[in-house]
């Protein structure tokens, strides 16, 4: 033994019953003031003859390394190499469902729908900025959302005015108590201007118009000035045997007023400012209503209009009436009269028919 001043020395060893440790120089902490020392010894196989050992790959060259254990290593379908495709081994022994690949982008083509159901059929989109009809279920082609509508002018005192809807001029002059002809607007919200002829802007606001609808915008007055009002003209298609009546509102200065015949039945009570009734069926023939303002009770909604008694035509009702009106009904035709203003007195009244 070869002892050192510091307190761990270095010896060599000999055995007789270890040979493997034979000629192994061993570390040895000593302990001087008790006069003990101790050793420790290598595992053994770790000195002397070396263990064999797979060596390790290069860095980048890949290759199989030792597991451990001495367990065998299950072997493996190696990946593709990125961008090359191929199967891979799904683990589990499961089978892979086999699965019609993708198409390329842009190429197009059936992809699988799943569920073994056969794909319906769609009419393809166009490219952006190319336009044209999509498929909108129904078995039906949309077109290009449009609305009609014409005006009126109902506003006592307002001579001439010039209409424009967005920016398309709609009528240049409009005078009072009369009526355009339908034109078609786009579907949406559209700022409506009406102006006078010295271009001095009564309304300027934003109305709603619904695709396909039919209606008329009539110019009012209100005690702040003029405003707009829409009135719906869509009705029930009459019979090759009767036509459709009704009448609105549109005087400034009336009260509620009743909408009575000459035989006594009342075909609208009520009938205030603004206020357009249902269309009603009536058949054809002469009429005479009065306008009137009393307690009557009204026909049932969903009663049609009967011919009148030629007997009852010329007379006038027991009660005051604020005017009158005679018809001549012709079947198929849609009547609308529109009660409007004609003076500065309370219940003065004229009528404006419209045969459509």
């Amino acid at each position: 033994m070869a002892a050192h001043s510091s307190g761990v020395v270095y010896i060599k060893w000999y055995s007789a019953t270890r040979k493997e440790h034979v000629g192994t120089t061993l570390p040895v902490l000593c302990d001087m003031s008790s006069n003990r020392f101790y050793y420790y010894l290598s595992q053994a196989g770790r000195a002397g003859e070396s263990e064999p050992v797979i060596p390790l790959p290069e860095v980048g060259a890949g290759g199989p390394v030792y597991p451990g254990n001495d367990i065998p290593v299950e072997p493996v379908i190696p990946l593709p190499y990125p961008g090359e495709g191929g199967p891979v081994y799904p683990g589990n022994d499961i089978p892979v469902e086999p699965v019609i690949p993708l198409p390329y982008p842009g190429e197009g083509g059936p992809v699988y729908p799943g569920n073994n159901t056969p794909a319906q059929p769609v009419i393809p989109l166009p490219y952006p900025g190319e336009g044209g009809p999509v498929y909108p279920g129904g078995g039906s082609i949309t077109q290009p959302c449009t609305s009609t509508t014409r005006f009126l002018n109902a506003a006592y005192g307002y001579s001439s005015l010039r209409i424009r809807v967005g920016n398309s001029r709609f009528v240049n002059r409009l005078g009072y108590a009369a009526i355009t002809g339908y034109g078609r607007v786009r579907s949406g919200y559209q700022t409506v201007t009406v102006t006078g002829n010295n271009g001095r802007v009564y309304i300027q606001r934003s109305m709603p118009f619904q695709a396909n609808d039919l209606t008329t915008t009539a110019i009012i007055r209100t005690a702040s000035g003029l405003d707009l009002l829409q009135i719906p003209d869509i009705c029930c298609p009459s019979s090759g045997r009767t036509a459709s009546f009704r009448v609105g509102n549109l005087a400034y200065n009336s009260g509620p007023l009743d909408v009575v015949m000459s035989d006594g039945r009342v075909v609208y009570s009520d009938l205030r400012y603004k206020e357009t009734a249902a269309f009603r069926s009536i058949m054809p023939g002469n009429y005479q209503f009065f306008y009137a303002d009393t307690n009557l009770a009204p026909m049932p909604p969903m009663l049609g209009i009967e011919t009148l008694d030629p007997a009852w035509l010329g007379v006038y009702p027991p009660y005051e009436t604020f005017g009158s009106l005679l018809l001549d009904v012709s079947a198929g035709n849609v009547y609308t009269v529109y009660l409007l203003q004609n003076g500065s007195g309370r219940n003065n009244i004229q009528n404006m028919i419209l045969v459509d």
